[in-house]
């Protein structure tokens, strides 16, 4: 009598290549199904994407595209440009990086980017998970580009219980091994599941090409995976602006240092961040000048990746534009120039006014 044959083992690859040919998403930065990837594109894209939802990128990456189409004209665009490009989608050191590398390609490497991860990782602001993107999505380099939709999928899949991010050498290595030829839609078929399926909350096991082989849906501990450390409490700033606006409708805007917090990037006048509001006494001895400085009533609340802020903001109407060192930003300019979301609100919050003047404008022709 023969041993029985011994099953087959399933290829989860196959598996989740085929869903993504079915159900793959349309996004603005993909390639159609059966094209090559632009690299610049990809890059991007990817860029955008740190810590932003694909929802938040689309509009920008569009605007980005129609502004400049390649890395030649990124690169040869200013700094000022690109910023207020950005404006709104945060975390503004990957705008400085995206355009210090696209002066990198455009001006060292003969407009052309690097093809590997290794080499991609000698642009500004291109990490790990990045360049493992690019490489992957670009040049089907076979690599594991892991963000956080990846990492819950194989979290899910293979059970694993190490908490978060002491899991990631794991995780990296337990999708390593399934990336196949197909590097780069395999990596945007992960990103789809994650996205689409396998979302953090209830999710939607019995349409996911993995089902069958989840370990965790067979212990019923999906939803619990991946195991995230708990949070830090973040500390709690407060403060005081002052909205400035001449007879014209301009508002006064100044830039901030070239290094830290918000770089380079426009905001009105501001008092010291501490733990406590000033009394309207030591507020009006923070302003940039003497005026008719009146409280708006509440305040203006945002928060940082590492602390939230509280400001309160005082307006001034001025006959004559003061002597002072800043810019006068005509009402009809404040939704264009390099002013990140946070001083947005502080604006909108002194000139009571929320409306058509911040709305997001499309990119001249």
């Amino acid at each position: 009598m023969s041993p029985p044959a011994k099953a087959k083992k399933p290829n989860l690859s196959e598996r989740l290549l085929s869903w993504y040919d079915i159900h793959r998403r349309v996004l603005p930065w993909r390639a159609p199904k059966g094209k090559h990837a632009e690299p610049y594109r990809v890059w991007l894209s990817e860029i955008m994407l740190q810590q932003t939802t694909v929802q938040a990128v689309g509009n920008y990456y569009r605007k980005f595209l129609s502004l400049w189409p390649d890395v030649a004209a990124l690169a040869n665009a200013s700094e000022d440009d690109v910023l207020a490009a950005w404006a709104g989608l945060g975390y503004y050191a990957r705008a400085r990086n995206l355009h210090a590398a696209a002066r990198l390609v455009a001006h060292e490497m003969g407009g052309k980017f690097p093809a590997t991860a290794e080499r991609l990782r000698a642009l500004p602001g291109v990490g790990g998970y990045t360049s493992a993107a690019i490489a992957a999505i670009a040049y089907d380099e076979k690599q594991a580009a892991m963000d956080a939709n990846a990492e819950r999928v194989i979290a899910r899949i293979y059970a694993v219980e190490t908490p978060m991010p002491k899991a990631k050498t794991e995780l990296h290595a337990l999708c390593s091994a399934l990336v196949p030829e197909r590097a780069g839609d395999f990596a945007q078929a992960l990103m789809d599941l994650g996205s689409a399926i396998c979302t953090p909350k209830r999710p939607d096991c019995g349409n996911c090409p993995w089902t069958d082989y989840c370990r965790a849906r067979r212990r019923g501990i999906q939803e619990l995976l991946p195991i995230k450390a708990p949070k830090p409490a973040r500390p709690l700033k407060r403060g005081v602006a002052f909205v400035a606006r001449d007879k014209s409708g301009a508002v006064l805007l100044v830039k901030r240092p070239e290094k830290g917090l918000l770089a380079s990037m426009l905001q009105p006048p501001l008092g010291p961040w501490t733990e406590a509001f000033p009394s309207s006494t030591k507020a009006l001895e923070q302003a940039p000048f003497a005026a008719k400085w009146k409280k708006r009533a509440g305040i203006v609340h945002h928060g940082f990746t590492h602390f939230e802020l509280e400001t309160e903001v005082y307006l001034a109407d001025v006959s004559k534009r003061p002597r002072f060192k800043g810019d006068w930003i005509a009402a009809e300019r404040l939704g264009e120039v390099a002013l990140p979301t946070v001083m947005r609100k502080i604006v909108a919050h002194g000139l009571d006014s929320g409306g058509p003047l911040f709305a997001l404008r499309k990119p001249r022709p």
